[in-house]
């Protein structure tokens, strides 16, 4: 199994713990979650990747798909150039 796979998979396990109405994750918003978790540990330490995705999902509850996805792309850019 590719990691692609494995992840997807992971991920329906952890939405199929959430209740009845499990939020969906697309494609470009793990990818993005992934980059801003990579960048977060990278411009402070690993421990800070964890909190700061868990912030900007507290941040983005109920957004529309699109605008989660835009958001951490522009959350991503500005870690980035604060470094």
């Amino acid at each position: 199994m590719d990691q692609a796979n494995e992840l997807q998979e992971f991920l329906e396990r952890v939405r199929s713990q959430l209740g009845p109405n499990p939020p969906a994750v697309g494609p470009g918003e793990v990818e993005a979650i992934l980059e801003l978790a990579r960048v977060a540990a990278h411009a402070s330490e690993r421990r800070a990747a964890p909190v700061t995705t868990y912030l900007a999902g507290l941040v983005l509850g109920g957004a529309a798909p699109e605008a989660r996805e835009a958001f951490l792309d522009d959350l991503v850019v500005k870690l980035e150039l604060a470094r």
